[in-house]
């Protein structure tokens, strides 16, 4: 668990689900404005996991190449 890119993904995955709580608690709230609040949120959540998944895969590709 010293791996400083598993501990990036790890933390990136970590704010994926920070980020989704955020979207849910904003459909929760209910409102005029909850509905963009929230899309605004959904989106974010979309780009985050786009980073988590280049990282875990990026974790995956150097481990195999190091044998690791």
């Amino acid at each position: 668990m010293n791996d400083p890119l598993l501990i990036i993904a790890l933390l990136a995955c970590f704010g994926v689900l920070i980020i989704l709580l955020l979207g849910i608690n904003s459909f929760r709230k209910g409102g005029a404005t909850s509905g963009q609040e929230s899309n605004k949120w959904m989106r974010w959540r979309i780009a985050a996991q786009f980073v988590a998944i280049l990282l875990i895969l990026a974790f995956v590709y150097v481990r195999r190449q190091t044998g690791a």
